[in-house]
């Protein structure tokens, strides 16, 4: 347990090396820095010997930043490496830059950088499934290349640095061993390979312009949508500076600024404080394009979705309509939001511009009048510009709370883990053409206000009192705030406040109440928490 605590605060603190962008990076840049190559030379060819493709182990795997900063943070607590922050630095960006990965090979993985906590997984193979993903995320292999004999390399690290893997749930049922060496083996290298046609073609692309004016959107559980500008100003090493203006739907004013290092020629890591709160950025930068998630550094739950456009992107796109969606019969401000917005607005069939108030190349704003009979999801597009949609319906017909299920983790805000929050949205959908809600065609309208409660999940969570002692949530918000850590005395048999919780989420419509569900684990801490889980 010492050992797992150990790695687990040095990754922890090893971050800063790849996703918070500050003093080590300026430092670095600021003196006569050794080169990666060098550092290579020193700091690891006591261990690795070169071989004609390079160095052994090291040049036989691909990952991504975070996956090289988890090697070399283990190499530390492990093995005595001994390294400074800058050093680190440096090598992560040459090991991602020179051995990482295409943009098409981390799709369906990204959730694990963007740290979605409730994503649930689902793989393939029921091998994969049983043998890489129960005791760590699928995603942190999937965000790996290597050729059969380093991923049988792999599975013999495994065994020798986890000997207990082969008498765990799943393990001690099979030849966990012989199924890992003769099944899995040939699996990865044939679906995660380490020579690939989507990395050779991408290592040959242009550098990405990163410089200018970045209009973004972007929405957050529990507060609702924003959008601004982000100005970046390019700089040496693929290190940019970073300011931000924007603001909520509601009109709060948001402001911050920052720095932000791109690695592999996409892959952006931003450290910038908004409003005194200090946010990190996992974004995929691709075709003028900004897409992922901004989440706070001390509580990665809490988080927004973010996705912005260059403003000089070339024939402009719509990033966002906001509000997303209009009830039929009713007059409404629109505020539409993206980049080099210029030409005829072209609004869906049914929704009139009754006055526009305000025109600008990054954002318009309207007043708009639906017609009583206006229904579906339709595309928005400003001369040339496109690239979202505006939701129309008539009535809601259902409830979806998101996520499905959520995990929130009792702690303690005093100590090294403090409560893990969960929070949610209800999502409002519409019935199709045949009028029937359940059927394939039922579209989504968008996220709307609800009045939050949980109840007890089960008959257990009842004899428990799981909803008195497993926390708080905010009928308002959709915030759910979790009890403290440890042993409680009132509790049957002086249990921790942990629990099985329902989630409702009520919304009112023409006097009545539509309701939807979801479930939530309030669990105990969480002490391992390394970038890739």
């Amino acid at each position: 347990m010492l050992k797992i605590s150990k790695t687990s605060m040095a990754i922890r603190g090893a971050l800063a090396g790849v996703c918070v962008v500050g003093g080590s990076l300026m430092t670095a840049t600021a003196q006569a820095a050794p080169t990666a190559e060098a550092l290579i030379g020193a700091k690891c060819l006591s261990c690795h010997v070169e071989t004609a493709e390079g160095v052994s182990r090291i040049s036989y795997q691909r990952k991504s930043p975070e996956g090289w900063l988890m090697s070399i943070v283990r190499m530390q607590v492990l093995h005595g490496l001994k390294i400074t922050a800058d050093e680190r630095q440096t090598l992560v960006k040459h090991l991602a830059d020179k051995q990482g990965l295409a943009p098409e090979e981390t799709a369906g993985a990204r959730y694990i950088l963007e740290r979605r906590l409730n994503t649930q997984e689902a793989f393939a193979t029921q091998e994969f499934t049983e043998m890489c993903a129960r005791c760590h995320s699928g995603a942190r292999v999937l965000l790996q290349r290597r050729p059969a004999a380093e991923w049988e390399h792999l599975v013999h690290f495994h065994l020798g640095q986890y000997p207990t893997t082969e008498y765990q749930q799943f393990g001690r049922d099979r030849d966990w061993l012989g199924m890992a060496l003769e099944v899995m083996v040939p699996q990865l290298a044939r679906d995660l390979p380490l020579e690939s046609t989507a990395w050779q073609q991408w290592q040959g692309q242009p550098a990405q312009p990163v410089g200018g004016d970045w209009v973004v959107s972007g929405h957050k559980s529990g507060q609702g949508g924003f959008s601004g500008v982000m100005k970046v100003v390019a700089g040496k090493d693929d290190r940019h500076t970073l300011s931000f203006e924007g603001r909520w739907d509601d009109g709060t004013a948001m402001k911050g600024k920052g720095q932000a290092l791109v690695y592999t020629g996409y892959e952006w890591r931003g450290d910038l404080e908004i409003d005194g709160v200090a946010y990190q950025q996992v974004l995929m930068l691709k075709d003028g394009m900004l897409e992922g998630r901004m989440f706070e550094r001390e509580h990665e739950e809490i988080g927004v979705d973010f996705v912005a456009s260059r403003s000089d992107g070339g024939d402009g796109r719509v990033l966002a309509a906001h509000p997303a969606y209009l009830k039929a019969g009713t007059e409404a401000e629109l505020r539409i939001v993206g980049s080099d917005l210029k030409g005829e607005l072209a609004l869906p069939p049914g929704v009139s511009v009754l006055e526009t108030l305000k025109t600008s190349a990054n954002e318009i704003v309207v007043r708009v009048r639906t017609d009583q009979d206006a229904t579906g999801v339709h595309p928005l597009r400003v001369g040339k510009a496109n690239g979202a949609a505006l939701a129309l319906y008539d009535r809601i017909a259902g409830i979806k709370v998101l996520p499905e299920v959520a995990v929130a983790r009792v702690g303690s805000d005093d100590s090294s883990t403090p409560k893990v929050s969960a929070r949610f949205d209800a999502e409002a959908w519409a019935a199709g053409a045949d009028g029937k809600y359940g059927t394939e065609d039922d579209y989504r309208i968008g996220v709307v206000s609800a009045r939050w409660s949980v109840e007890p999940f089960d008959e257990t969570a009842e004899r428990d009192q799981d909803v008195r002692f497993a926390g708080v949530m905010d009928d308002s918000s959709g915030v759910f705030i979790p009890g403290g850590a440890g042993s409680n005395p009132q509790r049957r048999l002086m249990g921790t406040n942990v629990g099985n919780l329902k989630v409702v989420a009520s919304v009112e419509q023409e006097g009545s109440a539509l309701q939807g569900e979801g479930q939530l684990f309030v669990a105990p801490q969480r002490w391992n928490n390394p970038p890739i889980r």
